[in-house]
Order: C-alpha cells, then structure tokens, then sequence
C-alpha cells in the first residue's frame, strides 16, 4: 500500500493542470469534484466484482469489462439495489470513471457525458433522513466554463488531462482514514492559496484538534455521542472529534451541521462520505444559522457544539429577536456590524446540561462594552464562561487578528474562569505560523490540570473576574511579562571609554597616513 504521503502529492500534482486556468477557489470546485466521483466508482467497480464473482479485480478495466457484460442480465436489477444500498446510488456501466478513462484514450470523451453522469447521481439513490444523499453535490462542476478553455475541445482537453493523472491512482489501496485525510489535505492546500476566502470553508487542523479534544474529554466511550457546529465549513471540525471518540463508538457518533455557503455546505458532504461516514449518521442544513434556528427537532440539544464562525460579521439584529429563546435570557442583542455573540449563544442553546461547547472569536469579545458587555456579564454571571485560551497570531489563513478560543459549560456550581495564555505556542513559518503536536498537549494538559501555571495559565474566582468589571482580556489574568536584565552601567561607560580610545588611536593612524602623501586633511 502507497503512503498517505504518496497519496497526498499525486493529487496535489494532478491540481497543476487546472492551477494555470483560474484561482485556487475555482479550480477546488473541479478537482474535489472528480476526486469525489473517481472514489465511488472505483468502491462501486470492486463491489461489482465481489458481489458477483466474490472476488477482487486484476484490475479496474477487468471490473468495467464485468459491469458492462452483467448490464441486461437476469441479476442485473438485483446487482443495482445492491450497490444502492451500500453507496447510496448506482453508477451505470457507462459513466464510471474508468468508462471516460476509456473515452479519453479513444478520442471520444465528452465532458457533457462527465456531466451526466454526476446529473444522475444528483438525482438517483435512495433518500436517507429525507434527502437524497448526492443531491445538488457537482452543482458547481460547470464543464462548460470558459476558465477550462475557450473551445469545447480546449475544455475537453483540460478536464480530460485531470482526470488521466487521477486514473493513475488506485483509490483501493487506500482505507477512509487515508482518503479522508487527503481530502482534508487538498482542502487545506486551497485554503492556503485562497487568502480571505479561507475562512469560508477552513478551519486548520490543530485549532480543530484543540477544541474537539476539550469537547470530547469525558465523552470518549459514550454510544451515539452528538456533536454539532452550526458554522460548519467543509467539517473539519466535525471530522475532527472522530479522532478522540473511542474506535468502538466511532460509528455511532452522529453529525449536525449547518452552513450558509452552498458551495461550502456540498464540499463538507462530499468530505464526509469520502471519510466513511455512514449516511443515517449525517444531520446537515444549508441554511443561515442565526436569521432560522436548527435543529428545532429532536434532538435540539447536542453533547458537544463546536464552531468557528465568521468573525464579527454583519446581522439583521432585528428587535423581534429578544423574543427569540436563543437570545432572550441576555437582555440585549449582539450588534448588528459584530455578530459573534449571537453565534455564541445560538451555539450554547443548542448544548445539553452535561455538554461542553468550544468557539473561535476575536478577541474584541472579551472585553468590548455596550452590548456586548452585557452580554458577557449575564454569561459570567451564570457561570456559562468555563475557560478561555488565546490563539498564537498568524495561525488562520484568512485573518492575522488575535483569536482566542471560549469554552462554554452548562448547570456549573461555580462561577470562575481558567485562563491560558497560548499566544507563543507556535512554530513560525513562511507565511503563517503553525501550531505542532507538542503546542496542543501542553494547552490540553493546562487545560484539564486546571490550575495556575506561571505566565501561562490562571484560575480567576468570580471576585476577580468582578473587580475587573467582567473584562476577560487575557493579559488581567495571565502576567506574561518578562523582566529586562539590568544594565550594568559601570561596564556601559567602560566599553564607550575603549571605543573612544580605539577611534582616537584610528584618527591618528589616518592623519600620519595622510602626512606621508602629502595632504593636508586632518581628521
């Protein structure tokens, strides 16, 4: 079996062809597509072979040859139900991936058969928790866009040369985990060219691996654990958590999520299938989390809620929203051009008693004033507030402000705050900075100690966090501040007396130099 890594560079070479078209953000769009539709048909091809010869292939054209002569047949109506079932649609003989790969090598491919071929899957399959799971999946996979070329033989071409460097990669020799982690890989590598739109669909993996370990803790072996991110992106940070619930219960974790980008919201589906996940375990929404609450049906409370949502970004704030349970208990509404409270407490709503809830923000929250203060007294005040970690800067690929991650609990008996400075847990790279393994554990081990760690972590009581008028600005709490050695100015004025004397013993050299050739010039 190839390596994760191998895996990893031979999809990001086969972005090349495309990287000389367009953006990072648009040629995403093609790349994660075919990506996607190779994986199922090449799982698709395997079972084929299984289920009717109960073997594996030589190869794939020996799998395409085998689907192609079963087409007709007695079993082929049962064969079809079968793939349904276990994939969620039935690709037909003639649009598999290797089936273009075949077109390609003839001279015959056609991206208007690529596109019907996706247009099928989008409609066919069989519904589950009421949707179809492939629907609106390739809506963005335009072949006909004049990025790919100004000629339908120019677009044909460049998808045609995408799609012979996939072929060349056996997605069969790798498990969900490796496949997943390639997707996520490919993700981030667009996140990174992207800039600003970065923040639309990623969350970096460590920021992801920090919070979903804290909201995980405790509730590693719980059967149908239920984690919720109303923000979610492509699923990082959903996907994430899966690494800290105990390999018995993995498949039993159920997923809720919402997104309001639709590009963003197919991207974290199409991520989801590609890591295994079962499709009764999927619970998504493209919709606009603060303007429609959801989930409003069962369950609406969640074991863990993880987010890291758009950073003070602009909202209705409408005055029908104090009537909204969400928002009600907090006497004001978050203003309209900063909307990170709201997205706050939507998520903490949607918490169970016994659940911990983890969110990225600005550090403006911790201690803006008007109703932002308010706010953040009425959630020290009943104790919501559990702890809060400053982020290194430079660690997002869309945004160089100060972040800082909230931890949010329910039913406490008391009302203190753990602060952790983390701003100088980092390995500083090129363009951003990155925070390692070892960076993680320490903030963890800090986190779940729970005690003061000199210039790194304190434990403030409710007093303190009073006196301070409810400002949860970290340098309160946590004195990083280190001491300037003194200057010993007996060894200053010693070292200025031998520079003097060693440039005055310079002059006179340059003066004899300057009397030997005859000039006049004194220094």
């Amino acid at each position: 079996m190839a390596s994760s890594q191998e895996l990893n560079n031979a999809l990001w070479a086969s972005a090349n062809v495309l990287r000389g078209h367009m953006s990072a953000s648009q040629y995403m769009d093609y790349l994660l597509g075919l990506i996607f539709y190779k994986y199922l048909s090449d799982h698709e091809l395997y079972r084929v072979v299984d289920l009717l010869e109960d073997r594996k292939p030589a190869s794939f054209e020996e799998a395409q040859s085998i689907y192609e002569n079963a087409e007709g047949t007695a079993d082929w109506n049962e064969l079809i139900s079968e793939l349904e079932e276990t994939f969620g649609y039935a690709i037909k003989p003639a649009y598999t991936f290797t089936a273009f790969y075949n077109q390609i090598n003839n001279h015959t491919f056609l991206t208007t058969n690529l596109k019907q071929g996706m247009r099928d899957m989008e409609n066919g399959g069989i519904a589950v928790n009421g949707n179809k799971p492939f629907t609106g999946l390739f809506q963005r996979f335009d072949p006909n866009a004049k990025t790919l070329g100004e000629t339908l033989a120019k677009r044909n071409a460049t998808l045609a040369d995408v799609m012979m460097k996939l072929e060349a990669i056996n997605f069969m020799e790798y498990d969900a985990d490796a496949l997943g982690d390639a997707y996520e890989y490919l993700i981030g590598q667009f996140a990174a060219e992207s800039g600003k739109k970065a923040g639309e669909f990623y969350t970096p993996q460590a920021v992801s691996a920090l919070i979903t370990r804290i909201v995980t803790a405790g509730k590693e072996q719980k059967r149908g654990f239920s984690l919720y991110d109303p923000c979610m992106g492509s699923g990082s940070l959903l996907l994430q958590a899966r690494s800290f619930i105990a390999p018995s219960e993995k498949g039993t974790v159920q997923f809720y999520g919402q997104e309001l980008n639709t590009a963003t919201y197919d991207l974290a589906r199409m991520n989801m299938i590609l890591h295994a996940i079962k499709f009764e375990n999927q619970h998504f929404r493209n919709g606009d989390t603060l303007s429609a609450d959801w989930p409003t049906d069962e369950p609406t409370t969640f074991d863990a809620v993880c987010m890291n949502p758009p950073y003070s970004a602009h909202w209705t704030a409408d005055a029908g929203f104090l009537t909204d349970p969400r928002f009600a208990p907090y006497e004001k509404l978050a203003p309209k051009t900063k909307a990170d409270y709201a997205f706050l407490l939507h998520g903490y709503y949607h918490l169970k008693d016994t659940g911990t809830m983890g969110i990225v923000l600005p550090h403006g929250v911790l201690f803006r004033s008007g109703a932002e203060g308010v706010i953040r007294q009425h959630l020290l005040e009943n104790g919501s507030i559990y702890a809060v970690i400053g982020l290194p800067a430079g660690i997002f690929f869309n945004t160089s402000i100060p972040t800082c991650v909230i931890i949010l609990k329910k039913d406490r008996e008391t009302r203190d705050v753990f602060f952790i400075d983390a701003s100088k847990e980092f390995r500083k790279g090129k363009a951003h900075n990155y925070m390692d393994p070892e960076h993680i554990d320490k903030i963890v081990n800090a986190y779940m100690g729970h005690k003061d760690i000199e210039k790194f972590s304190h434990l403030a009581d409710f007093e303190e966090i009073k006196k301070n008028e409810f400002n949860l600005n970290i340098p309160r709490y946590v004195d990083t501040f280190e001491e300037e050695a003194p200057v010993d100015l007996g060894a200053v004025f010693n070292e200025l007396s031998a520079v003097n004397e060693e440039e005055a013993e310079l002059s006179n050299k340059l003066n004899d130099a300057f009397a030997e050739l005859g000039l006049s010039w004194r220094l």
